[in-house]
């Protein structure tokens, strides 16, 4: 028995089939083109490239598939929370709820980031993790969440923030760090080719606002430092020895207040082997693999399966 996920995030088309026979999946899904030097895309233009992807990737998903639907989940909303809206989630939106109703199956809605806290999950064979409190990590282009994750009768999770960074994003501040030598975006993994090149240890404290973290002092460093002549591998290393210091940082606080819960990291940007190996020296923590921490719509189809299975 087959669900069907679907994700048409700010970054990526993503479509996802989840047995739940053998707790397998298959996916397929591919980036939304941003022009060489451009941080990103306007709504308007997400949403039109969405529409154009979506019909290819289905065609490559069910190109030999013979199995039976159970149900459909779609992201329908960046987080499950009042007023979270982007128009790009429209497109995986009109396609679910014309699937569902073409088929008469259910069709069940939920939030990007509750989907990549379920991908996450599966990925480090931890989704029994969903019937208690646990911490997760949200890290990404638009957002870099520390969040206290808890069951919920209606929405599987229930997220509630914990800290959050009051400016520039995690991922932003990589995509900006990249552009500024050149790199392609989204700019994280030759960012961190280069940063592997380099031989220093950067030691940086970060100091939060309460729970909070800043990023954008980021940014201006790494500009200084390539405007004095260092090298692109040491400035890389910066950029992501900071990003993981403010993660490192947050993890602290939440450990502090909620007591020792499990971790969870997920989005792009912990997919990174650097700030990954980091954390793990730190924390006992789980990881996502690389294909499940950048966007996908695996989470999305377990939402759909859990959801079924428990109301439908």
């Amino acid at each position: 028995m087959y669900y069907l996920g679907i994700d048409t995030s700010n970054y990526t088309t993503s479509l996802a089939l989840y047995n739940s026979e053998d707790n397998s999946v298959i996916q397929s899904k591919k980036l939304l083109p941003v022009k060489q030097g451009e941080l990103g895309l306007r709504q308007s233009d997400a949403l039109f490239h969405h529409t154009k992807q979506l019909p290819e990737l289905f065609k490559e998903l069910f190109k030999d598939f013979t199995g039976e639907i159970k149900a459909v989940g779609v992201s329908v909303k960046p987080r499950n929370a009042e007023g979270s809206y982007m128009p790009c989630f429209l497109a995986g939106e009109s396609v679910a709820t014309a699937i569902s109703s073409a088929n008469d199956i259910p069709l069940h809605k939920t939030s990007h980031q509750a989907g990549h806290i379920l991908a996450a999950l599966y990925s480090a064979d931890r989704l029994e993790l969903i019937k208690s409190p646990f911490i997760a990590f949200h890290v990404s282009g638009g957002t870099t969440d520390c969040l206290y994750v808890e069951p919920d009768d209606n929405e599987i999770i229930k997220i509630t923030e914990i800290g959050t960074s009051l400016d520039l994003k995690a991922g932003q501040a990589v995509d900006r760090v990249g552009l500024m030598m050149n790199l392609s975006f989204p700019c994280g993994k030759e960012l961190e080719k280069l940063a592997l090149m380099s031989d220093k240890d950067y030691k940086i404290k970060t100091v939060l606002k309460d729970s909070n973290c800043c990023l954008s002092g980021i940014e201006n460093k790494c500009r200084k430092m390539l405007d004095d002549g260092e090298k692109k591998s040491d400035v890389a290393k910066f950029c992501l020895d900071s990003i993981c210091s403010a993660v490192s940082a947050m993890t602290e606080y939440a450990l502090a207040e909620y007591g020792n819960l499990p971790i969870i990291y997920a989005g792009g940007v912990m997919s990174d082997k650097i700030i990954q190996n980091k954390l793990s020296e730190k924390f006992n923590a789980f990881f996502a693999e690389p294909e499940y921490s950048c966007d996908n719509a695996l989470g999305i189809a377990l939402f759909a399966r859990i959801t079924e299975e428990r109301y439908g």
